[in-house]
């Protein structure tokens, strides 16, 4: 068994939990653990929020029951930093090229209100509720754009749709501010700039870049899995000084 914290993988929207596999690929002898996130699937009546995020999140990581290191990826940020200081065995959180945000704030207020040009937005009003959903527009460019060209296309063929909702809710808490936190920041990424990441990675203890696009895991695995490693065994060292 490794000496190293567990790792808890989130996804981004639209995704799922296979995204991750070309990395898990690289790290056959770590503790890898991944979730499904209820905001994103084929279904739109069944879609879930940011709450309902959370909560899968957190659900993950108690199950683990040891120290755990938590990647967001883009969106997964929010479900991320909205629960990980309320879990106690949370040791680090990794935000990659993900939402770093504070209370009160939700993906569209970091965007001014506005829906990003790579969304195509179906509203479905029902019974007071939003009950709308979002696909990605122009996914090979947005999200993929450095990614073999084959494995580009079957991604796109698994998108799957995003809840509205998961990006109109506020923050309630922020693990950034009392967890210790890396920030990724992708250096080509189309679909959250670097200049934004950037701008939420200022809030990290540390900083790492990769010459990558959006989705690094399935373009560069390798060199992904090189840098988690050694934010592992930062924090397994870290965790040897204060052990939780």
């Amino acid at each position: 068994m490794s000496t190293f914290p567990a790792l808890l993988l989130v996804h981004g929207a639209w995704h799922g939990a296979w995204c991750w596999q070309p990395l898990m690929d690289h790290l056959p002898d770590l503790d890898v653990r991944t979730v499904a996130l209820p905001s994103s699937g084929q279904d739109p009546t069944a879609l879930g929020d940011l709450y309902d995020d959370a909560g899968a999140v957190g659900e993950a990581i108690t199950a683990i029951g040891r120290s755990t290191v938590v990647v967001g990826h883009s969106y997964g940020g929010c479900p991320v930093t909205e629960v990980a200081a309320a879990v106690p065995n949370v040791h680090r959180v990794i935000y990659l090229s993900a939402l770093m945000q504070d209370v009160g704030d939700s993906v569209l207020s970091l965007v001014g209100g506005v829906h990003p040009p790579y969304w195509d937005v179906h509203d479905q009003p029902r019974e007071g509720k939003d009950c709308g959903y979002f696909e990605a527009a122009k996914p090979l460019e947005a999200l993929y754009g450095d990614v073999e060209p084959h494995l580009a296309r079957q991604s796109v063929a698994r998108l799957g749709r995003q809840s509205l909702a998961s990006v109109t809710q506020p923050l309630t808490q922020a693990a950034w501010r009392t967890v210790p936190s890396t920030y990724i920041l992708c250096e080509e990424d189309i679909a959250i700039p670097l200049p934004l990441q950037e701008a939420m990675a200022a809030r990290a203890e540390r900083t790492v870049r990769l010459s990558s696009g959006h989705s690094p895991f399935l373009s560069q695995p390798a060199e992904l899995a090189r840098v988690l490693r050694d934010e592992l065994a930062l924090s397994s060292r870290d965790r040897r000084t204060c052990p939780l």
